[in-house]
């Protein structure tokens, strides 16, 4: 059963991608053999408990803070991902806002990288 989001939070999500770039969990292996970068974005506890295998963890808390202390350049290739591309999409938009020039959410998340069979560390 999907899960019921209040209208407000789905009104930012649907702002956002409006104006960011979406990939599916299938498009995601290629985008990691050219350089892309991962990001799961979803609390600490959803991270422990599996992950896509190459993803590092920022939390969409705290992303804005942390983001500059994995020294990526601006124009860096990355790829965010959440539970099912919501908050993926906020966070998205937010490091797009500071500046950087090629982030790129992950639309389905952690269940589309599942369906899809990728390579995963739980």
């Amino acid at each position: 059963m999907a899960k019921k989001h209040n209208p407000r939070f789905l009104a930012i999500v649907e702002d956002a991608r409006a104006k960011i770039s979406e990939c599916s969990a299938s498009e995601l292996s290629k985008l990691v053999s050219e350089g892309a970068v991962v990001i799961d974005v979803r609390e600490q506890h959803e991270f422990e408990a599996g992950h896509y295998v190459d993803a590092i963890h920022i939390g969409k808390g705290v992303i804005e803070r942390d983001i500059e202390k994995q020294d990526f350049e601006i124009k860096q290739k990355i790829v965010l991902y959440c539970g099912g591309g919501f908050r993926s999409a906020i966070a998205a938009k937010s490091l797009q806002d500071m500046g950087y020039e090629d982030v790129i959410s992950l639309w389905g998340g952690w269940r589309g990288i599942l369906a899809e069979g990728l390579a995963t560390k739980l």
